[in-house]
């Protein structure tokens, strides 16, 4: 069994499993109660450290809790690469992924899709931006598997076609990225209501010349599959670094928001 073990605990969040299932259901807790109209399709959170983003994405997270969680689900993770050299795609066809609350199974459906784009363990063996969205999916579901995919350079369009082969209603989406990075805390805060303004309003062309994201590739990818699959975007939550646990000199931007069907009227 091919096993990815973590590469961030202890760094971007505790590997004590007592005190990191404590501190992820208090960011669950702390998350914006907002009303999301239909069910949820996927998500967008950051992936920064948890005393820095765990509250917006805690936000994003409690979302899932009004689905049917007595079902088993299927959970694609895209995120970007921050340490390989990563040109296209690499689907992480491992067997299992363990964080400090466990091991999670991957889907079967991972190892399909790698024999047509491909799996570069390199891609993620020490990545985060997959990573830190695991103890938040184990701590809200109950069964799952997760597609975890590592995007680089891409062709977005050809990707969106690809993903939609796998769609089915027991598939959801969570999309990881930050914001911007390192500017004064003012010019971040500006700097990022544009990039939420883009999203929010589905401006595919300007979130391409103009957003400000690490995981900018999965989001485009959300924005191109949200206007092709119907799916509504909600605002959920927006903070940065200076906000939560860092300085206001450098900060670093976090943003949640959720996709969801509309829910169809009774004839």
């Amino acid at each position: 069994m091919l096993t990815r073990k973590p590469a961030v605990a202890n760094t971007f969040y505790t590997s004590n499993p007592q005190q990191l299932s404590q501190e992820v259901h208090s960011y669950l807790e702390q998350g914006q109660n907002l009303k999301v109209e239909g069910r949820i399709k996927g998500i967008i959170a950051p992936h920064a450290g948890y005393i820095y983003s765990g509250i917006v994405a805690g936000s994003a997270y409690k979302q899932f809790f009004n689905l049917d969680l007595t079902k088993h689900w299927k959970i694609i993770i895209i995120g970007p690469s921050h340490r390989y050299p990563l040109r296209g795609a690499s689907i992480c066809a491992y067997d299992l992924l363990e964080t400090p609350l466990g091991i999670i199974k991957v889907s079967e459906i991972a190892k399909e899709m790698a024999k047509e784009i491909g799996f570069i363990p390199d891609a993620d063996k020490f990545e985060h931006s997959l990573e830190v969205q695991l103890p938040f999916l184990q701590t809200v579901f109950k069964s799952f598997e997760v597609i975890p995919i590592v995007v680089g350079n891409i062709d977005i369009m050809s990707f969106v076609q690809f993903l939609k082969k796998y769609d089915d209603n027991e598939t959801l989406f969570v999309i990881s990225t930050d914001l911007s990075h390192f500017f004064p805390y003012d010019q971040a805060v500006s700097t990022d209501l544009q990039t939420n303004k883009y999203i929010l309003e589905s401006d595919i062309n300007a979130m391409a010349n103009k957003g400000d994201a690490c995981g900018i590739v999965g989001v485009l990818t959300s924005m191109i599959l949200a206007k092709e699959m119907g799916w509504k975007t909600t605002f959920l939550d927006y903070k940065n670094s200076g906000d939560t646990a860092g300085t206001k000199d450098k900060v670093v931007g976090y943003t949640s928001f959720a996709y969801s069907l509309p829910t169809e009227s009774n004839p």
